[in-house]
C-alpha cells in the first residue's frame, strides 16, 4: 500500500467521522432567527431573553456586545497565521468568536431552553469563521503566485474537488448542530491534525519527503543570501509547471522535481471541504499535512496552495449556508474582513524568515493545545485548564 493511498484512506476515514453527527442529532427546526428569538423564554436569568437590554450579536437583546477594535487585531492575527503556515486561520477564528468574545459561552446557555437559537448561532459561527478565511486566502493565493510558491494545477484538482463537500455539507447540517457538539468535533478534528503532524516529525514520517527537505533548504538558503546583501534573481527558481496531463502533472521549485496524480488530490479536496464545512473553518488544517503527505511538497509551498483551494471551498460553502437561511452578524464581518486584510499581506513576507521545520512545530504546538481544550468543552462541558485545576 502507498504513502498516497494510505494518506486518501485516512482522509476518507475522518471524512466519515465528520458526517457522523448528521445522522445523531436532531432535524433542522426549521426557524428564522426572528422565530427563534421570539419563541425564546423571557427574563433575566440564564438560558432566557430579557428585551430590556440592548441588542447585542446578531441583534439579539444581552447578547455579547462585541468591541469592535478587539475584533480588528484578532482578526489581524487570523490573517498573519492562515497566510503564513497555510492553516488555522479558521481554527483560530473559531477561536475567537466562540471564546475571545464570548459567543459560544452565550449560545451554550440556550441548549436546554431554546435548541433552536442556539443552533442558529452555531451556525452564524460556522460562517463568519468561513468569511475571515476566505478573505485570508484570497489575498494570500495573490501573493504567493506572485512569489511563485503556488502550485496552480494542484490548488485547482483541490478546489474542483472541494466545490461538491463545501456544497452539500451545510444543505445536511444547518439547523442541527448544537454548539456544545460543534466545539467538541471541531476538538477532535483538530486533535487528529496534530497527532498526524507530530508522526511526520518522526524519522519514519520523514522517509519519502526528501525532495520536499532539499526545496526547502535551497529556498532557505536563497533567503539567507538576499538577507545578507546578495542580489539573487528568483524569478525563475518559484514553481515552474513542466508537464500538464489529466494523469500526471510536473513541475519544478527551487531546481527540485515534484510529480502528482491530480485524481488524488480531487478526491482529497472533496473530503476535506466536507469537514471543513461542518466545523466552519478554511479546511488549511487538513491541506497543508496533506499537501505535504500526497504530494510531498515543502511547507513553503503548501501556505500559498492550500490557500488557492480555500478560495474555491469557501465561497461555495458560504454561498450554500446563507440558501439555508443562515444570518451573520455583519458588524463584525465587516471589522474582521479590514483586520485580516492586513494580516494577510504581512503573512508571504515574513514566513520566509521563519524556518521550515518551525512552521512545522508552530503548527502542532497550536494543534494539541486547541484540539484538547475544545474537545474537553464540548464533550466534558469544562475546558483544559478547568480539568487540570488550574
Amino acid at each position: 500500500m502507498t504513502l498516497k493511498f494510505k494518506t486518501c484512506v485516512i482522509i476518507l476515514i475522518i471524512g466519515i467521522v465528520a458526517v457522523s453527527p448528521v445522522f445523531t442529532t436532531g432535524g433542522a427546526d426549521a426557524q428564522t432567527l426572528e422565530e427563534a428569538i421570539s419563541q425564546a423564554p423571557k427574563g433575566s436569568g440564564e438560558g432566557k431573553i430579557d428585551p430590556s437590554q440592548p441588542a447585542g450579536y446578531l441583534g439579539i437583546p444581552g447578547a455579547p456586545s462585541l468591541n469592535l477594535i478587539i475584533c480588528f487585531l484578532w482578526a489581524v492575527w487570523v490573517g498573519w497565521i492562515f497566510s503564513t503556515v497555510g492553516a488555522f486561520g479558521g481554527i483560530m477564528a473559531g477561536i475567537g468568536h466562540i471564546t475571545i468574545f464570548g459567543i459560544g459561552q452565550y449560545a451554550g446557555q440556550f441548549r436546554d431552553t431554546s435548541p433552536a437559537l442556539n443552533k442558529l448561532v452555531t451556525d452564524s459561527v460556522r460562517v463568519s469563521n468561513q468569511f475571515l478565511v476566505g478573505t485570508s486566502a484570497l489575498i494570500s493565493s495573490i501573493n504567493y503566485y506572485r512569489m511563485g510558491r503556488l502550485v496552480l494545477p494542484l490548488g485547482i484538482a483541490l478546489g474542483l474537488g472541494s466545490v461538491i463537500g463545501a456544497w452539500l455539507v451545510p444543505v445536511l447540517t444547518a439547523g442541527k448542530i448544537t454548539f456544545s457538539a460543534y466545539i467538541g468535533y471541531f476538538g477532535i478534528f483538530v486533535l487528529i491534525l496534530g497527532c498526524w503532524m507530530l508522526y511526520e516529525t518522526t524519522p519514519r514520517g520523514q522517509s519519502g519527503k526528501q525532495k520536499a527537505k532539499q526545496a526547502a533548504e535551497a529556498f532557505e538558503e536563497t533567503m539567507k543570501r538576499q538577507r545578507s546583501g546578495e542580489s539573487v534573481d528568483t524569478k525563475d527558481l518559484g514553481v515552474k509547471v513542466r508537464k500538464l496531463s489529466l494523469s500526471r502533472i510536473v513541475f519544478t521549485f527551487y531546481g527540485v522535481e515534484f510529480s502528482f496524480n491530480p485524481f488524488f488530490p480531487f478526491i482529497g479536496g472533496l473530503v476535506i471541504a466536507s469537514i471543513a464545512s461542518f466545523i466552519g473553518v478554511g479546511g488549511g488544517f487538513l491541506l497543508v499535512p496533506f499537501l505535504t503527505s500526497v504530494s510531498g511538497l515543502p511547507m513553503y509551498l503548501s501556505a500559498g496552495t492550500s490557500a488557492f483551494a480555500v478560495i474555491i471551498s469557501m465561497g461555495t460553502s458560504i454561498v450554500s449556508y446563507f440558501f439555508q437561511g443562515v444570518t451573520v452578524h455583519w458588524p463584525l464581518i465587516g471589522t474582521e474582513i479590514v483586520g485580516v486584510v492586513a494580516g494577510s499581506f504581512i503573512g508571504p513576507y515574513t514566513s520566509k524568515y521563519l524556518s521550515d521545520k518551525w512552521l512545522k512545530r508552530l503548527f502542532i504546538v497550536l494543534a494539541f493545545y486547541v484540539g484538547f481544550n475544545y474537545t474537553a468543552k464540548g464533550f466534558l462541558g469544562k475546558s483544559l485548564l478547568q480539568l487540570l485545576g488550574l
